[in-house]
């Protein structure tokens, strides 16, 4: 006999005090069982003091966590009580007409509710705050061929199955698919001479007024400035597809902000940028971000040329030059993973000639609340 499980909803409390931990403990079970069910590998597991660290920093996003607690007499504190999660981004600076929303639901408990009940309280908190824009991502391990039963992006490029579960899900709430994003993996050890090749050809075209410059996770004095005005460009520059999002603005406080999250998260940064040598000013960066649980993955951060200094090969530069660092700096690496828009045709060409391979990708989702 199948007995139904009830539940509530509860948020996530940001402290790792013994009385509040196991709701942190069972939102991370309950996430990387998500992912590992999405993905079939690790690769995307996180920690609980990596998701307490990006909690206990609010100060550009408001971050509410949620899970859905399957109901007990005693309020046992026992995190497999935890059925399923949700998180909320809500920024506070920049694009506060936004909000984006994940929800997940442990496979063995899916199909019963708990995702609508998850959903409901996300957008309960939405509309308080006023927010009239919804952002959310489903994940695929393979992008559908073209024909029926495909969805594609208002772009026009990349497809989604229209049947899929979160397709369903989104759908009947009334999103909109508007972009979809590649993800890719490349494998090391790679081919030394090849990417030199490629890294010379690169230089050679961009010529001598541009050099390499690279710091790791703390960015230097003289370049911070720099950094926060790439950071803010990466927001414009980068393709949006059809979602409804603005400038957001970084400076020198909000890098040093970040970059003592991230440490309390215990994300490391490879950084590299490619300065341009005449105005002393950084025309393109790359970088990759390293996490607390795994020597043999590592995440591609952000890559981007600014729209002045494009048709000068410096994406190939900057990219070449910090797989070079990362084989030397970290040995034990074995897989690359980075995501792009599939309207980015620039970049996932240069991804392609480096040897990354389609490993995936994910829908983006819009919702207009009137």
């Amino acid at each position: 006999m199948d007995v139904m499980t009830t539940w509530s909803i509860r948020e996530v409390p940001v402290t790792d005090t013994p009385d509040g931990a196991w709701l942190l403990h069972g939102y991370t079970a309950a996430m990387n069982d998500v992912l590992l069910d999405a993905w079939g590998n690790r690769d995307f597991e996180r920690t609980a003091t990596e998701i307490l660290g990006s909690m206990r920093d609010q100060h550009y996003i408001r971050k509410p966590r949620l899970v859905a607690l399957a109901d007990d007499a005693h309020d046992t504190p026992d995190p497999d009580r935890v059925l399923g999660y949700a998180m909320v981004n809500l920024p506070l600076q920049d694009n506060t007409h936004t909000a984006q929303v994940e929800v997940g639901v442990r496979p063995g408990h899916r199909r019963r509710g708990v995702g609508a009940s998850l959903y409901d309280a996300c957008l309960a908190l939405v509309r308080d705050d006023g927010r009239t824009t919804v952002t959310a991502a489903t994940d695929q391990r393979a992008e559908p061929p073209e024909g029926p039963g495909t969805l594609a992006a208002t772009t026009g490029v990349g497809r989604v199955e229209a049947d899929a579960e979160g397709s369903r899900f989104l759908l009947k709430r009334g999103f909109a698919l508007e972009q979809v994003e590649r993800y890719s993996v490349f494998h090391l050890p790679f081919d030394a001479d090849a990417v030199a090749r490629q890294r010379a050809d690169a230089e050679a075209h961009a010529g001598p007024e541009y050099r390499i410059v690279t710091w790791q996770s703390h960015v230097p004095e003289e370049w911070v400035d720099e950094y926060a005005v790439l950071n803010t460009r990466m927001s414009t520059d980068a393709p949006l597809g059809g979602l409804d999002l603005e400038e957001d603005v970084w400076d020198a406080e909000r890098i040093r902000i970040t970059e003592k999250q991230y440490a309390e998260r215990g994300l490391e940064l490879l950084m590299l940028a490619a300065e341009h040598i005449p105005t002393h000013t950084l025309a393109a960066f790359t970088g990759f971000m390293t996490i607390p649980n795994s020597d043999e993955f590592v995440h591609q951060d952000d890559t981007l040329v600014i729209k002045e200094h494009r048709g000068k090969r410096l994406g190939m530069l900057v990219k070449t030059a910090n797989l070079q660092r990362l084989a030397a700096e970290r040995p034990k690496v074995r897989r690359v993973g980075t995501w792009n828009a599939e309207e980015n045709s620039y970049m996932l060409s240069i991804n392609v000639a480096l040897g990354f391979r389609p490993a995936g990708g994910s829908g983006e989702w819009q919702l207009k609340l009137s």
